[in-house]
């Protein structure tokens, strides 16, 4: 049934004529004989009756016209719920890797008790690759995701990819191979017969030391891959090999963190969402707050908040 039928049904049961229902809504008598006939077939019932001069409505008329002031009030409320610039209100389902989980959405929760509690945050930890999947499948509304200045990420046209901060990284050693200076390139050459340690779900910091690698003159040997920062650490203090870590990341006693520049190695975090959806106001306000709280200077890029490195860091 359409919603305009319906409308049409209850203005009649309101005004009593079909000519004073044309009236009011800008239409033909004839045109709004002719959809009270239509929305009759559809439910296979009459709704009017000859009164006089004029018509009426049946019992199954008025039953329906019951339904309709029900039905025509709920797609006005959801068009006062979904429209932009609406006070938000729903359930925003989240995909996003560990560290801006932790350091960016989590403190929404709180926040949004108070100044907005009617919008739920429905959490779930994945990798970029992973989150983009679910985004794609309709299984998340917002993918929150990173890649590096050196392992650029191609978005599909379907969603837009909104920047939220940015985090240099440097190359975890240990403490006794530790020398300060140099280029990024010389930095590498210097560790070129170590092992190498990558991330285990993403492909993205690996990409960055091949490249590194390449630029330095020799091919890094991949040998383990962990998905969390922690255990990185522990894998480097081990001796099992060196790899990228976050600037400013508290480390080991036994790790270092030697700077990476020129080039630089640099974290980039997206909020990523489908086109066409943009304008949900929870969509609209989650990506705001994030932006918002990317821009202060006490929690972009700090250390401890950069890294999508595991299954619990990166």
């Amino acid at each position: 049934m359409e919603t305009r039928r319906l409308q049409l049904l209850v203005e009649l049961s309101r005004l009593g004529s079909m000519r004073a229902v044309a009236e009011a809504t800008g239409t033909t008598t004839s045109t709004v004989s002719q959809q009270i006939a239509v929305l009759a077939r559809e439910t296979g019932a009459a709704l009017i009756e000859p009164h006089g001069r004029r018509v009426r409505l049946t019992p199954a008329g008025r039953r329906l016209t019951e339904h309709a002031v029900t039905i025509l009030g709920a797609v006005e409320a959801a068009h006062l719920d979904l429209a932009p610039g609406a006070e938000p209100n729903g359930t925003l389902r989240t995909a996003g890797f560990a560290t801006a989980i932790r350091a960016h959405l989590l403190p929404l929760v709180t926040e949004l008790a108070t100044s907005h509690p009617r919008v739920h945050l429905l959490i779930r930890e994945h990798e970029p690759a992973e989150a983009l999947s679910l985004l794609a499948a309709d299984e998340t509304d917002l993918a929150l995701t990173y890649d590096y200045n050196l392992a650029p990420a191609t978005f599909d046209p379907a969603v837009r990819a909104t920047p939220l901060w940015t985090a240099p990284w440097g190359l975890g050693v240990p403490a006794q191979d530790a020398t300060e200076g140099g280029t990024t390139v010389e930095v590498f050459a210097r560790f070129a017969a170590h092992d190498w340690i990558v991330n285990s779900r993403n492909t993205a910091d690996e990409t960055v030391i091949r490249t590194l690698a390449s630029l330095a003159g020799f091919t890094p040997r991949i040998t383990h891959r962990a998905d969390n920062l922690d255990l990185v650490q522990g894998m480097i203090t081990a001796g099992l090999g060196v790899g990228l870590l976050p600037a400013g990341i508290p480390t080991f006693p036994e790790v270092r963190l030697v700077p990476l520049t020129a080039p630089d190695a640099v974290l980039r975090a997206y909020a990523v969402a489908r086109h066409g959806r943009l304008d949900w106001p929870p969509l609209a306000l989650i990506t705001d707050l994030l932006t918002q709280r990317s821009a202060r200077p006490d929690t972009a890029g700090a250390p401890g908040q950069v890294r999508s490195g595991g299954a619990g860091d990166h």
